[in-house]
């Protein structure tokens, strides 16, 4: 089969013929239709994220099931699926204690060694040399899974758009409803339109946040955010972002800000647009070990939150997520603005690192399913 392989540290990854993989108990051969552009797998292509070589990135991944291995019960041959970037364990602390998102198997062994469980990769040489994956290893034609990390997409939903639904929706789930629990009525802002950002506007807005603010430096990107639903822009490059929050909100500023850059000048300024009472959610990635710093005595006397999130428990809000899309509570072909081919890796990955991809990009692996 076909998969981008990454060897070296920068925006490219070379098509190569590389070992169909071969699922073991409980997980799922994927036959892959559409898979993700992330600036997480940029953050590993650059090196800003350490991760072994050679690898086989892509973690947002839609497909239809093409074998099982034993034991697999909840999904069979021929079903339309999507999976979340995490592969909860199921067995570990954190799993035990309900938060799955928190997997301390899946953060040591595959976010840092791109094995799965049981200490192997399925992505191999034809010569048998293990290729690492991160997460399932998606930007590839086959793809293997652990079965309880698939679930079942209605026929009624573009499977190539559904991809979306894995990461850059999942996220956005768990930041606007098990963080921030946005409700009727809330003002939110949004900053960085991208990826994340473009979610984090559409499910805000499907939650019933009543005043919707992107944040960005790029107006094409601020257009698409109002196509989501964005009842306001503003952009950062041509003034202050934070004086225009405030005058939008006749002073008060918002109930909620999520940051989906993960810069330190931003995560600044997502806690300077919060109200009394209001509640900064970071959920852009940073470059581990990197500092950030804040009025602390406005956080104490204003009453303020700082909270991470970071994507959600599989099991509950991937079913929403598909009920949401299924319902056109949120319009998945307005989240993904940039398509690609398999062979327009580097073309795709250099796009995003120009900020050129308006909302999400995907690669389109399989045009037949």
């Amino acid at each position: 089969m076909k998969a981008a392989v990454c060897t070296d540290t920068g925006i490219d990854a070379a098509i190569e013929d590389i070992a169909v993989p071969v699922p073991s108990a409980g997980e799922v051969l994927l036959r892959v239709a559409a898979c993700g552009v992330c600036h997480s797998d940029l953050h590993v292509l650059t090196g800003a994220t350490a991760f072994p070589r050679p690898c086989v990135l892509g973690h947002e991944v839609s497909g239809v099931v093409s074998e099982t291995g034993t034991g697999v019960t909840n999904v069979r041959k021929g079903d339309r699926v999507v999976a979340s970037f995490i592969l909860p364990c199921g067995a570990c602390e954190q799993c035990a204690r309900g938060r799955p998102e928190l997997c301390l198997e899946f953060l040591v062994k595959n976010r840092r060694r791109g094995v799965l469980f049981d200490g192997t990769s399925r992505h191999r040489t034809h010569s048998g040399d293990p290729i690492w994956m991160y997460s399932m290893g998606g930007l590839a034609e086959y793809c293997v899974v652990p079965a309880n990390d698939l679930f079942t997409v209605p026929d009624d939903i573009d499977l190539v758009a559904a991809a979306v639904l894995g990461c850059s929706v999942f996220t956005a789930y768990g930041a606007v409803h098990d963080v921030a629990e946005v409700g009727l009525g809330d003002s939110v802002a949004v900053i960085g339109a991208g990826g994340v950002g473009s979610s984090l506007i559409a499910l805000a807005r499907a939650a019933g946040a009543a005043d919707v603010i992107a944040i960005d430096i790029e107006e094409h990107k601020l257009t698409a955010a109002a196509a989501l639903g964005a009842t306001r822009t503003v952009n950062a490059a041509r003034g202050d972002a934070v004086a225009a929050v405030r005058e939008a909100t006749d002073g008060r500023g918002v109930d909620v800000c999520f940051e989906a850059i993960g810069d330190p000048g931003t995560l600044r300024t997502a806690v300077d647009v919060c109200g009394d009472g209001g509640h900064a959610v970071v959920v852009g990635l940073a470059r581990p070990g990197t500092p950030a710093s804040f009025d602390m005595g406005r956080l104490v006397r204003r009453k303020l939150r700082v909270s991470g999130s970071y994507g959600a428990s599989p099991g509950a809000a991937m079913p929403a997520v598909i009920r949401l899309a299924a319902g056109a509570r949120i319009d998945l072909s307005a989240i993904v603005t940039d398509r690609f081919t398999l062979e327009e890796v580097t073309v795709a990955y250099q796009a995003l690192a120009d900020r050129k991809i308006a909302g999400r990009g995907v690669l389109v692996i399989d045009t037949r399913l």
